[in-house]
């Protein structure tokens, strides 16, 4: 009965009291408790690792503040962080309509239709929080801090993702290898205020969104894809890339005879509505309808609304002959005229051809061949084997199998992964900067892989192992009950074979998370603009020539003073030096800094006459040769005589050049050891002795004694070189009195 125990070691058997039923009822609902508790278990367990992801995200990325200090890294966004300060200052109206004077003298440049305002705007809008919350903070901090919160953002968008790929299991990992990968964190450090560092984010956002549209047939979250789209505009000119590829992997479902309203209504909404938005940006415009890199996705546009009404065509014919001739009609006809008015428009100049950034992705070479500014850029060059492996590690293991796996259990999702991966991955192998696009797609196949490996060697070790039925019947059935028995001891080996590879499996996650900490703290955590080396007894060393010298020109020089310097500078000394620069990072004007270049590698009576020309007060200079800095001007030279020779013919590469040789020795070209770079570079250096054992003038960055140590000047004169000779500075003389 109910409500009587069992006995216990011969004890007698107590009657329970009366209530029997209730007793029931409770073990019942403790039950139906328990499995809903089962369930708000998995969900606060997803919870919470993604909430640890989303902090491991933000904290890994302050090595930086906490090695150094808080500071803007890097070159680009000085001008970014310039330009935020100006907004928060000034209001949103005055830095639209911004002409700075103190670019690019005597041209200058207009702010507002010059940028893409996406990340100063949602910086902005983050410090105007935090103030109308009554939290006092400078602007420097939020831009010093963007980037990491971006990036803890995109964790969340890369689990929703990858869920939507795949499983929850292969989002929870996706946001787990995004956090700590180094390819994003090369671009999402604390400091690293620049485009990608919300770009990213916008990018991921816009595929989820996209994908999820496309799964659903929503109109939402086609609305949302457009949206994130005009986000990814207004922060970076690499929203060609999903302007391309949507369009692309539209046009792969249209011809695999996938076609369907829901992809109707995601692509059209999404294209329709996003390019209208990304028209308000300035310096976009009207180039969806006006630009070569553009007509893609326009010609898809037109291919999708020929299918729809295809598709109604095809409703209303009963007769497959009949509509078949149509097709045929129809087909011809819509190529014929799309062919036409793509000719037509070209023809006319109507629709501008590629740029030569797009044609520098399709063949690596067209670069260094036509536009040596661009190829002038380390992060332009193609991507090492090397690179690869340091961004990637074991992900470029998993992409593999998570293709594989992909093509097993093929969807309209995991077709546009599969092309996400494979386009950016070839752009990445011909360019190191994209290498940042392709970490999201890197990390979300390599997710599907762990998560679809894992799941299945967890089910296999779960399995329990049957009996083999005996029976004395027939032979057949015999025969049935040794083959199934067999099969079962082998169970035991599949079951030891999983626990190793489960065991292998955690070993490689736990080295890629080594790896990225490593990798974080050593390469991506150090700011450029203050440079660290180990003395002779190990101790740290920390070199901060840059600030030295551009606090030297804010305090000592006129407010008016113009400053030459190659352009890589150009944003620091605006931003830091509070000084009018002749060229910047902006690149815009060829022919301005072809002329710097020239001037550069000049004789110095030729380039006080261009120096003059331009108004030019001081002239900075980078100087390695103490230090054994690579990354000085005398490294960069060859370049600017390239892109100063493009313009000017009356500069050639070969005059500075012996046998082919790029040298700074004795052996060096009689021009090389003349021309005001070197010069500037070299002035004083060959009484200085940089290396026990080594001669006076010995240059530490090229292993080399200088040719030319006795260095005189006539036209400038040194003004300022800044303690270790990384940075110097030399003032312009006035010309001579000619009574």
């Amino acid at each position: 009965m109910v409500g009587k125990l069992e006995p216990m070691n011969g004890a007698a058997k107590p009657t329970v009291p009366a209530p029997a039923p209730d007793l029931l009822s409770a073990n019942t609902f403790s039950l139906k408790t328990l499995k809903l508790k089962t369930k708000q278990q998995e969900i606060l367990i997803r919870v919470t690792i993604l909430g640890l992801v989303y902090i491991l995200a933000f904290i890994t990325r302050l090595f930086s503040v906490l090695r150094y200090e808080s500071m803007i890294h890097e070159f680009d966004p000085y001008f970014n962080y310039r330009t935020t300060l100006y907004l928060t200052e000034k209001g949103f109206y005055e830095f639209w309509n911004w002409f700075d004077s103190e670019s690019w003298y005597p041209l200058g440049r207009i702010i507002g239709g010059t940028l893409y305002p996406g990340l100063m705007v949602t910086a902005a809008l983050i410090y105007w929080t935090i103030r109308f919350l009554s939290f006092a903070v400078h602007i420097r901090e939020v831009c010093v801090l963007t980037a990491p919160f971006f990036a803890s953002n995109t964790t969340i968008v890369a689990y929703f993702f990858g869920k939507e790929l795949w499983d929850s299991g292969a989002g929870l990992v996706a946001a787990a290898l995004i956090a700590i990968c180094p390819g994003y964190i090369s671009r999402s450090v604390a400091g690293s205020y620049d485009n990608e560092g919300v770009a990213i984010f916008a990018l991921l956002l816009t595929f989820y969104l996209f994908v999820k549209a496309v799964n659903s047939g929503s109109l939402a979250w086609a609305l949302g894809s457009a949206f994130g789209y005009f986000y990814m505009v207004s922060a970076w000119g690499g929203y060609v890339f999903i302007i391309n590829l949507i369009p692309l992997y539209v046009l792969v479902l249209l011809i695999t005879g996938r076609y369907s309203m829901r992809l109707y209504v995601a692509y059209n909404c999404t294209y329709i509505l996003g390019m209208l938005l990304a028209m308000q940006i300035r310096f976009v415009g009207f180039q969806h309808v006006q630009s070569g890199e553009h007509m893609a996705a326009m010609g898809v546009f037109f291919l999708m609304q020929v299918f729809y009404f295809l598709d109604w065509v095809k409703h209303m014919l009963n007769d497959p002959k009949l509509f078949q001739a149509f097709l045929k009609i129809t087909v011809t006809f819509a190529v014929g005229v799309g062919a036409l008015a793509l000719g037509v428009g070209t023809a006319s100049g109507y629709i501008s051809p590629w740029t030569g950034r797009f044609y520098s992705l399709l063949d690596p070479t067209y670069a260094k061949d036509h536009i040596p500014i661009i190829a002038s850029v380390s992060e332009h060059q193609p991507t090492a084997w090397s690179s690869f492996m340091f961004d990637f590690h074991i992900l470029l293991y998993l992409f593999p199998a998570g293709l594989y796996f992909c093509f097993k259990r093929l969807s309209d999702a995991t077709i546009f992964i599969v092309m996400y991966g494979l386009t950016s991955m070839y752009f990445a192998g011909v360019m190191v900067r994209l290498i940042l696009v392709a970490t999201p797609a890197m990390c979300l196949i390599s997710a599907i892989a762990v998560s679809a490996t894992i799941k299945n060697l967890t089910q296999l070790l779960r399995g329990k192992s049957k009996v083999a039925p005996t029976s004395s019947g027939k032979g057949s059935s015999s025969t049935k009950a040794s083959s199934k028995g067999s099969v079962d001891q082998s169970l035991p080996f599949q079951r030891n074979g999983a626990i190793a590879l489960l065991v292998g499996a955690l070993y490689l996650l736990s080295r890629y998370a080594i790896h990225c900490t490593w990798v974080t703290s050593e390469a991506y955590s150090s700011p450029s603009i203050v440079l660290a080396a180990r003395g002779a007894h190990g101790q740290r060393v920390i070199f901060d020539d840059y600030r030295e010298a551009y606090f030297w020109l804010r305090q000592n020089t006129p407010s008016d003073a113009k400053v030459m310097s190659w352009w890589d500078y150009g944003y620091q000394i605006t931003a830091m030096g509070n000084r009018t620069v002749i060229v910047d990072n902006n690149t815009w004007n060829n022919t301005h800094i072809a002329t710097v270049g020239r001037a550069m590698s000049s004789y110095e009576d030729e380039a006080y006459d261009i120096m003059r020309s331009l108004d030019v007060d001081y002239v900075l200079v980078v100087f390695g040769g103490v230090t054994g800095y690579s990354s000085d001007d005398i490294n960069k030279f060859l370049w600017m005589v390239r892109i100063g020779g493009g313009v000017f013919p009356i500069i050639k590469e070969p005059d500075y050049l012996v046998n082919g040789e790029y040298r700074v020795d004795k052996g060096a070209a009689p021009k090389m050891l003349n021309c005001l770079m070197y010069k500037l570079s070299y002035y004083r250096f060959g009484e200085l002795t940089t290396e026990y054992g080594k001669p006076p003038g010995y240059d530490r960055a090229r292993g080399v004694e200088i040719g030319n140590k006795d260095v005189k000047l006539e036209y400038l004169e040194e003004a300022f070189t800044t303690s270790n000779w990384i940075v110097r500075i030399y003032k312009v003389k006035p010309p001579k009195n000619r009574w």
